[in-house]
């Protein structure tokens, strides 16, 4: 299940629980789960990190755990108001034994990319980002709508 918030009218938001396979948010890795537990969950994982979206009345977030990914390895960038979060996932693991005449060498490297469809209200010039833990966090600003006062326009007879 995956928690994700919904506004509501008011600006505040309700965090709701969501399957995978419910319509609410299709998953494009869904056919890789029939290969079996163990081989269609670590493929769509591996490629597809989980990711959290909320909003509030000043700015939208998005969080998305990259676990072993480096800062150095990510990239995000906004075109046409999408929010496209890339990245690679590198891992190696050596062990040498002499006295047991042994040798194990694991590498493993994999692509990520997860794009996010923003609203119109966002400030593209203000938008941040930051990693910490493993968490990738990115907050999007709201355009803040002018109050605009009524006034009285005179009329000027000619």
């Amino acid at each position: 299940m995956t928690n994700v918030s919904v506004g509501k009218s008011n600006g505040d938001s309700e965090r709701q629980s969501v399957g995978r396979g419910d319509v609410f948010w299709p998953h494009l890795f869904d056919p890789f789960r029939s290969f079996g537990h163990t081989l269609g969950t670590t493929v769509s994982n591996f490629f597809s990190p989980s990711a959290e979206a909320h909003h509030s009345t000043d700015k939208y977030t998005v969080a998305v755990e990259l676990p072993g990914v480096k800062a150095d390895d990510i990239d995000v960038s906004l075109h046409d108001n999408v929010l496209t979060i890339k990245g690679e996932k590198r891992s190696e693991r050596e062990e040498k034994d002499a006295e047991k005449n042994t040798y194990f060498s694991e590498r493993t490297y994999g692509a990520f990319q997860r794009s996010f469809r923003l609203p119109a209200d966002v400030k593209a010039d203000d938008i941040d980002a930051h990693f910490t833990d493993g968490v990738l966090t990115v907050s999007i600003p709201k355009v803040q709508e002018e109050v605009v006062k009524p006034r009285k326009i005179n009329v000027n007879a000619r």
